[in-house]
Order: C-alpha cells, then structure tokens, then sequence
C-alpha cells in the first residue's frame, strides 16, 4: 500500500544507527535547497549532534548516541521542522565570498566549445555569463569538500554528456544542468569542464581541510593558464581568498 503522506514535504526518516534524513523535495529545487542549508545550520546547535550533512534537498543529521536517545533527537527535529515553513524562505545574503581565480586557456578550458555548442552563446558570452555569476554552494559531495555550485542562467540547462572522460585534474570547473562543479582531486567525470582553477575545496594539511560551507557564494576573476600554473605551484591558499561580510 502506497503511504498517502510518503511525498509530502518536509520528511523526518531514521538513517543508520545515529542519523536521521530530514527531507524538503524529491529532486531538486531552489527553495528545497534553501530550506536544506537552513535547517542545518539551525539543526547543528541542537545538543547531542555530531555533523550536519546538507545535500540537493535533504540534510542528514547525525547525533551522539552516548550523549541522546533517538526518540529525544526525533523530538527536536520535529519540533524544528514545524516551526516554520521551511520551503518558503528566501534566498538570505551571503556573509561569505570566495574569490577565485579562474583560466579558460587552452587546455584548462578543453570542454569551453562543446559547452558553447550546447548554450548557444559565443567563448566571449559564455565566459561573461561565468564571470558574472554569483553561484552559492548548493551542496557539498562526491569527494571531500568537492562543491557543487549553482545555478547558472539558463542556457546552461544542458544534460551530462552520455560518455565519461577518463579523467579532470584538481581544480577543473565542470558545467551541466546549470551547475558548476569544482573537483577536489583528478577523477573521471560526465560533466564538461570549461575551466581550472588552483583552489583546493580539500586541504587535508590545513586546520580546517574542508573550508567551504553550503550558502558561501563564489566570484570567478579571469586569469590566464600561466597565471593558474603558478597558483598550481604555489599552492597552499594561493587559489582563493575569503571575504567575510559582517
């Protein structure tokens, strides 16, 4: 028997033995996505979580199991979740932007012109359109601290390509269904990339190895392939810079 409230939003479901999914869609949405970042920021004050995991639509809420019992976390995130209406919340302000440095030279943009053919718009437009974006950090997976970023105008609504290329480097900017991927390590990938960058979404040396947080909005500044090369070589938090709004 089909359960008549299984697709109404929000969701409360058991996940694993310390986890629960709270989910505001089935696929994703702008404003599933909003209620998701925001819910687990408010969820991850809660006393007794451990890790706040938001994705597309959902957010997995993880909890100590020495510290609370299940049904008391189930409590409070029922209690959150009819606090408000989640899906209707606005798009806030970003408090964080990353700067980035971005090449679309040569081979760091070895996708740019399939990416063109799929838009429609010239190099010239399509790099603007990139340049000119404001994307946040809709999710965060896939590979540690790899984010998915979104969403672009919608000329970039265009499928993943149906054959995989055997492998990006760190650092490739990929694009597809209107939104940017930044890879955390060389990887096989459906996504077509545009571009590379020498930001590392994963520095396993640093003290914080994953710095982005789903909301944070990221500016691409152009730079040419030698100029990422040299970031490349530089390293370390040559790739980026983080502003901080009060």
């Amino acid at each position: 028997m089909i359960d008549p409230q299984a697709e109404r939003f929000p969701q409360l479901r058991p996940l694993g033995m310390d986890g629960f999914l709270v989910r505001f869609d089935s696929v994703f949405t702008e404003g599933a996505n909003r209620a998701a970042r925001a819910f687990g920021e408010e969820a991850r004050e809660t006393p007794g979580v451990t890790e706040i995991l938001p994705a597309l639509a959902s957010v997995q809420v993880r909890f100590d199991r020495e510290v609370c019992a299940r049904p008391d976390i189930a409590e409070v995130l029922e209690d959150l979740i009819a606090s408000r209406d989640w899906l209707a919340l606005p798009e806030e302000p970003a408090t964080r932007i990353w700067h980035v440095p971005v090449s679309f030279d040569g081979a760091d943009g070895v996708g740019l012109g399939r990416a063109c053919e799929q838009t429609g718009l010239s190099q010239e437009q399509a790099v603007q359109q990139i340049l000119d974006a404001r994307p946040r950090v809709i999710a965060i997976g896939f590979a540690p601290g790899q984010p998915y970023l979104g969403l672009l105008p919608m000329e970039w609504d265009f499928p993943r390509q149906t054959e995989l290329t055997k492998e990006v480097p760190p650092g490739a900017l990929t694009v597809a269904i209107r939104q940017l991927v930044l890879f955390a390590n060389p990887s096989p990938t459906g996504w077509l990339q545009i571009a590379r960058t020498a930001f590392r979404p994963f520095q396993p040396e640093a003290e914080d190895p994953m710095p982005l947080r789903a909301g944070d909005m990221f500016r691409f500044h152009r730079i040419s392939l030698s100029e990422r090369e040299a970031l490349t070589r530089e390293g370390g938090s040559a790739g980026g810079r983080l502003e901080v709004l009060s």
